[in-house]
């Protein structure tokens, strides 16, 4: 008997629900009126100020941008260098390396065969990004002081 007296609920509540008018019995929410909120930009609060005030807004100003000076590199890309050797024995460089003394290995870079592939200036100053023709190894950052200018390239493929 509870179960027929639910279903006759819901047949009375249908009936009321298509009586309604079609938009309210679909969404309670929609006949309600809307609202915009804009918020106020700084410039606008200002002028509303300055009218409230009787004052008149403050004239723009234009401050005119200044571009960033473009650094002046001491060498330029494709430029052919060496290193300087009492400069790079002496330097971070070569002590983090951790080469021993007297080491070898790098004789090639004390040659006229080193390309700048890049230049930048970073906090501790400017470097060039240089590599060795021949030699297969990475690139390296040096500080462009311990480097020699050449003026051409030296170097025999054997």
């Amino acid at each position: 008997m509870a179960f027929s007296a639910t279903l006759s609920q819901l047949s009375s509540l249908s009936t009321i629900s298509s009586s309604l008018p079609f938009s309210s019995s679909r969404s309670p929410l929609r006949s309600l009126p809307r609202f915009t909120v804009k918020a106020e930009t700084e410039k606008e609060k200002q002028s509303t100020q300055a009218k409230s005030d009787g004052e008149a807004p403050p004239a723009a100003t234009k401050t005119p941008k200044t571009l960033p000076k473009k650094p002046v590199y001491s060498m330029k890309k494709g430029q052919i260098v060496r290193v300087d050797k009492e400069k790079y024995l002496n330097s971070i460089n070569y002590l983090s390396v951790g080469h021993p003394p007297f080491y070898k290995g790098l004789d090639y870079i004390y040659e006229d065969r080193g390309e700048v592939l890049d230049l930048r200036v970073f906090e501790t100053g400017e470097y060039a990004l240089v590599g060795w023709v021949g030699i297969p190894t990475a690139p390296a950052w040096l500080p462009t002081d311990m480097l020699i200018k050449s003026e051409k390239l030296v170097y025999e493929r054997m």
